[in-house]
């Protein structure tokens, strides 16, 4: 076999090794809601301690993640949770829910250049909500730290679960989606934001999240935001790996 054979096998191998060890503690889960069903991956807190509360972070994929192998969602930007040291510093729940194949977070054109929020969600936002409502129950989470991110289809849904739902959340990081900015008030815009987007994006306009982002701080909000100038739609590997990030988001609490 030739040499530069043989490190292509052992670079494909210890990719699939390390993807292993990152994905492994993410636990397989279904939530059922009347007839419906919703598979998730779930990470529980490394060491969880008996009467301590920890925070959820609720991670929503993009359009290519979407099925039912309970799989796909994991591909993307929630594996940096599982990071040893990352649970070490920020222990908490990660939870990745997986959009059906032909459905969305949002039910809005993404190439469009805004659109108006519908008066009920998604069927598949509508069973976040209540999947997020009960974890909260059913575990140790503390809820006035539940944060949501998401990429693409999963940032517009990001947009769409603060808008319609600010009470819950304590902070956001919708990386390159967009929002309705007409349904923005002061309610939604005291929910912590940092907002990301390549302004090279041909897929979602970064003029979307450019629109959010005035938007909540016309309402009084003081939302963050990176622009990658050379960026197209993949940013969300560089906002992962923004080092103020993490520590950006478990610091947030409900105002």
């Amino acid at each position: 076999m030739h040499p530069y054979q043989i490190i292509f096998l052992l670079t494909i191998f210890f990719n699939t090794v390390a993807h292993a060890q990152l994905t492994e503690p993410f636990e397989k889960a279904e939530f059922n809601w009347e007839k419906e069903v919703m598979p998730y991956r779930i990470m529980r807190p490394l060491d969880a301690k008996d009467g301590e509360k920890y925070p959820l972070v609720i991670f929503l994929h993009g359009s290519g993640e979407r099925g039912n192998d309970n799989e796909k969602q994991l591909y993307h930007v929630v594996t940096e949770f599982s990071k040893r040291t990352k649970r070490a510093d920020y222990p908490c729940f990660v939870v990745a829910p997986q959009c059906s194949l032909g459905k969305r977070w949002t039910e809005v054109d993404w190439n469009a250049d805004k659109h108006v929020m519908s008066h009920t969600p998604s069927g598949e936002l509508r069973m976040v909500k209540l999947l997020v409502d009960s974890l909260i129950k059913t575990n140790q989470i503390d809820p006035s730290r539940v944060y949501v991110m998401g990429l693409s289809m999963g940032g517009f849904g990001t947009w769409e679960l603060i808008s319609r739902y600010p009470e819950t959340f304590a902070a956001a990081v919708p990386i390159c989606g967009g929002g309705d900015e007409s349904a923005v008030d002061s309610t939604i815009a005291q929910v912590h934001v940092w907002a990301f987007h390549g302004a090279k994006d041909d897929v979602v306009s970064v003029s979307r999240t450019r629109n959010m982002v005035d938007a909540f701080s016309a309402k009084g909000g003081t939302p963050k935001y990176t622009e990658y100038k050379e960026l197209g739609h993949n940013s969300w590997n560089n906002a992962i790996a923004e080092p103020e990030l993490l520590p950006w988001l478990f610091s947030q609490h409900k105002k």
